[in-house]
């Protein structure tokens, strides 16, 4: 069967659902949107027509939208072509609802789930043949409009005509980056992202009650890293302590035994004390840091210093040359390099140990990490620029044993992940293939 998508009935209006049928109508595709009630679904494309900026490229995409409730319209779905739940992230919910759909659906049609980290086996357990042949995971990274990244997770009984089905169609009319996942917990983005913040605040512990700042930690784990200039601190107060909290009890229950990142799965006592506060990010304008204007209208910026436990002005930092330097600043002897080695070369050497958990190579990880967090490299592309030799005799002076990829790299007598000006890659067999089109 070859399948082709030209309509989606989108389920769900909160903020990724509203952002799914608005690119899609933006792409030219018919779009059913299902709301728990018909105001709902009302209020949803009211709000894609005027947040700031709007969710569509084209105001006239509207037009392409129709809208029902979940009590009322659900058999309408028949008529569309990819049927994307974009509900709460929760099992069960998402369950009952695939139930309800199931018999509704026209033959032939795709469906997607559309989680951040909820794994695929357990919304479709136990359900009718036909569903888990013909569903997968589309995890888009918010906000829809703006993020290119899009991760699509088929399961054991999907249908490869299915996965290339969504994946044509999020490429080509939706211009995603298209990267291919496992069914496991958080995917790809999601899984070294959150490990590299969840373990970075309690890494970064010991340095901070050693006298360095909070802002010096961020500037670097920023530029110098190839991180965005919110660092660790700033990104957790974009996204929210109780969002991270979700996510670390999520990765509590579904990492596997002996994973490194069970170990970094709650808060260190701080900031445990900060969310029990709803002390959260800039959701509440207050977090890590916030922003004071006073009555005249001046600005002024304060950090909340974890070890004092109290707000204060936020300082300049300066950073040297050496610590200015990619290739020097994870390898150095002070304070510093040794937080980068601990913090951002940790998260290196994790991502080179989860193939093939939970993508099959090199380049989908790093498209994930470039795509979906704003790395300027993704981890692969960033051992390479290090030198691979470089951290393994790191590595073995220390005596730890090498992650997955650089025993691979080790054994191949490979010198870098990505060769010939990056159009090929190292497999984890060690060998060379050509690097897919983005």
């Amino acid at each position: 069967m070859t399948r082709e998508v030209k309509s989606v009935a989108v389920l769900g209006g909160g903020t990724m659902g509203l952002g799914i049928a608005a690119a899609s109508a933006d792409a030219g595709a018919d779009v059913l949107l299902l709301d728990v009630t018909m105001e709902a679904a009302k209020a949803s494309l009211d709000r894609m027509k005027n947040i700031r900026p709007p969710a569509f490229e084209n105001p006239e995409s509207a037009n392409r939208i129709k809208l029902g409730s979940f009590g009322d319209d659900l058999a309408k779905i028949a008529d569309y072509d990819w049927i994307c739940e974009a509900i709460i992230e929760d099992v069960d919910t998402k369950r009952d609802l695939f139930a309800k759909l199931e018999p509704l659906r026209s033959e032939g049609s795709v469906v997607s789930t559309n989680t951040s980290g909820i794994p695929l086996k357990d919304i479709s357990e136990g359900m009718p043949e036909r569903l888990r042949k013909d569903i997968v995971v589309t995890h888009f990274f918010n906000p829809v409009k703006i993020m290119r990244l899009m991760e699509l997770i088929p399961g054991e009984d999907t249908t490869e005509d299915v996965t290339t089905a969504l994946a044509d169609f999020c490429a080509q009319k939706l211009g995603k980056g298209v990267v291919y996942a496992k069914d496991t917990v958080n995917f790809i983005g999601n899984r070294i992202g959150c490990f590299f913040m969840l373990s970075g605040l309690h890494k970064s512990r010991a340095a901070l009650q050693s006298g360095m700042q909070m802002e010096k930690v961020d500037a670097l784990l920023s530029k110098p890293v190839g991180l965005p200039p919110t660092g660790l601190y700033g990104l957790i107060d974009l996204i929210g302590l109780d969002i991270m909290d979700l996510v670390g009890k999520n990765l509590e229950v579904n990492l596997p035994e002996g994973d490194v990142g069970r170990g970094f799965t709650s808060f260190p006592p701080e900031e445990q004390a900060m969310l029990e506060r709803k002390q959260l990010g800039r959701k509440v304008k207050g977090g890590f840091y916030r922003l004071n204007i006073a009555e005249d209208g001046t600005k002024s910026k304060e950090i909340f210093d974890l070890v004092k436990q109290d707000w204060r002005p936020q300082e300049a930092v300066e950073l040297t040359t050496e610590q200015q330097t990619t290739e020097q600043v994870f390898f150095g002897d002070d304070a510093e390099s040794k937080l980068v080695w601990d913090v951002m070369g940790g998260t290196l050497l994790y991502a080179a140990d989860l193939i093939p958990e939970i993508a099959d190579d090199v380049v989908n990880i790093d498209r994930a990490m470039r795509w979906g967090f704003g790395w300027a490299k993704g981890p692969f592309e960033l051992l390479d620029q290090l030198s691979p030799a470089k951290v393994i005799a790191k590595l073995e002076a220390e005596g730890s044993e090498l992650p997955a990829m650089l025993k691979v790299l080790k054994d191949a007598g490979a010198e870098s992940f990505y060769r010939n000006d990056g159009s090929e890659y190292l497999t984890l067999d060690g060998k060379w293939e050509a690097v897919p089109a983005e």
